[in-house]
Order: structure tokens, then C-alpha cells, then sequence
């Protein structure tokens, strides 16, 4: 097992054992090093400790449960593996500027950790294509609703939007409560970029009339109710994502959509869903 593949293991490892007590020993054991190279390869790769990311990763998660189930604090506490009550509450703070159960009553954005694989990034580099398999398309109707964005300069792309604003957008994203269950990423239309800004974003999907707190820096567009076609790809393993996004936007390019008594609506924005191994990668385009 080379070092990308034994930090790989054990970030797995980590988020499939979240709510286990995690030790040096078991993160040695599957990555298939000694516990000292195992933690210098996790360093060299994460830019931090294994002891930090399995914090910051649990107190993500328990902010998410704080803010979607009817918990007490005590009980996320200890289903996420902190020793004490106490304990818990004062990482809570010192990761977010606020109470956990202040937090439960009147949940703001947060910036949250997202624990991205390390071999995420080693992705871009060029693939031969291969034949898709199989892309799956579904017409899907999207209601009147607003969107809290925050927008690039220059940016046509999920790389040079995070070059731009960098990549911890995501994680206050996914801290805000969405009426689509996870944050978009979007390529807007004309009419929808000012001077100065960027044609790719990233949001989330709320409420029409939304009236809660918007993160500084971001803003809310009001998007109109619209058809898309949802195209979706086949599984992927993580390490391969960019090859499935290049993949799914090949087949999307040559897809006629009058087959289906259609065009393509370029007033309303195409949408990217974050790429996930397990469901396929997802883009929606705009229909009339």
C-alpha cells in the first residue's frame, strides 16, 4: 500500500468508525504502517493530525444533528465519541463562536469541516476516456425559490472558483438548511452575473422569502420555477471523479433534447451536484 492509499484508509476508516472511540493503533493497523509513519503520512497529506481531523469531523457532524434532529446536546455528545458534556461544549465553541445549545435553538451558518479524500485533488491529472457505461435522465421540476450564493470573479469551473474564493464555501454551505438536502454548485446565466463576478457558484437552495442569516460575503438570487433534465451517471470509485465528470458532460454535449420535445432554457442555471461515488455524478440542465 503506497502513502496516498494508507491516508485513504484511513480517513475511511475514520468516517465508517465516527462514533467509535479511534485510536493511533487502529488507523496504523489499516493503513498497514507503523503508528509513527502512519501519523506522518496523515500529516504530510491532510496538513493535520489524525486527533484533529477526527475532531473537527465529529463536530461537523454534530452541529448537522444539533440542527436536523430533535437531540439534546448530551446525547450528540456522547453518540459522537467526546468524553464529557462539558468537553464537548467548549470544542463546540472554539470550532464555531457559539453554544451548542444555543446553537440546537436558533442554528446559524457555520463554517464546517468537510473531510474530502486526499486523493481528490491527485484526480485532475489527464484520464483516457472510456465509454459511459450507462447515464440515467429524468425530467424534475424545481419550484420558485431563492438561493444563497457566493460568487467568484472570474471563475467557469469548481478549480478556479476554489482558487478564487477557496474551498471552505462548501462547508458553510452544508451548515445551512436546504430545501434540495445539499448545497448546489451552479453555472449562471447571463442575465445572473454582474460585472466583475463569476460565471460558476456555489449555494444552497432555501425557502422562498428566505429570512434567515446570510453568511458575509454571500447573497440571495431568487431563481424561478423551471424544468430540468437530471442527468446522472453510474457509480464511481472516489479517486475517479474527475474521469465521471468528464464522462457524464461528454454525453450531455451530444444529447439532443428535442427527442424528448424539448430545448435547452439558457435563462435559468445549469446545476452541478457534488460528485459522490456511491449515487453517480449528477448535473441538471434547464428545459423549456
Amino acid at each position: 500500500m503506497n502513502g496516498i492509499s494508507a491516508v485513504l484508509a484511513m480517513q475511511r476508516y475514520i468516517k465508517a468508525h465516527l462514533d467509535e472511540a479511534i485510536t493511533l493503533a487502529d488507523l496504523a493497523r489499516v493503513s498497514r504502517y507503523s503508528p509513527w509513519y502512519a501519523h506522518r503520512l496523515f500529516v504530510q497529506n491532510l496538513n493535520m493530525p489524525p486527533a484533529e481531523y477526527i475532531r473537527k469531523f465529529r463536530l461537523a457532524q454534530s452541529a448537522l444533528k444539533l440542527r436536523d434532529e430533535q437531540v439534546k446536546v448530551a446525547d450528540v455528545a456522547f453518540v459522537l465519541g467526546f468524553g464529557s458534556v462539558d468537553g464537548y461544549q467548549r470544542a463546540f465553541y472554539r470550532e464555531f463562536g457559539c453554544n451548542p445549545s444555543e446553537y440546537a435553538q436558533s442554528p446559524i451558518p457555520l463554517r464546517l469541516f468537510i473531510p474530502y479524500e486526499v486523493e481528490a485533488p491527485m484526480a485532475r491529472k489527464e484520464k483516457s476516456m472510456k465509454m459511459v457505461k450507462n447515464v440515467f435522465i429524468q425530467v424534475v421540476e424545481k419550484s420558485e425559490r431563492d438561493v444563497i450564493i457566493k460568487r467568484g470573479v472570474k471563475a467557469a469551473d469548481y478549480f478556479a472558483y476554489c482558487e478564487e474564493v477557496g474551498c471552505d464555501v462548501w462547508g458553510i454551505l452544508t451548515s445551512i438548511k436546504s430545501i434540495s438536502n445539499e448545497p448546489v454548485s451552479m453555472w449562471l446565466p447571463k442575465k445572473l452575473i454582474p460585472a466583475g463576478t463569476s460565471e460558476y457558484v456555489q449555494g444552497v437552495e432555501v425557502a422562498l422569502g428566505y429570512q434567515g442569516p446570510v453568511p458575509e460575503g454571500f447573497e440571495v438570487i431568487r431563481l424561478p420555477k423551471c424544468k430540468y433534465l437530471m442527468f446522472r451517471g453510474e457509480p464511481f470509485n472516489e479517486e475517479n471523479y474527475c474521469e465521471a465528470i468528464e464522462q457524464l458532460q461528454a454525453a450531455i454535449e451530444k444529447y439532443d433534447p428535442t427527442l424528448g420535445g424539448f430545448k435547452w432554457d439558457t435563462e435559468n442555471p445549469r446545476i452541478q451536484l457534488e460528485p459522490q461515488g456511491t449515487r453517480g455524478y449528477i448535473e441538471l440542465l434547464a428545459i423549456k
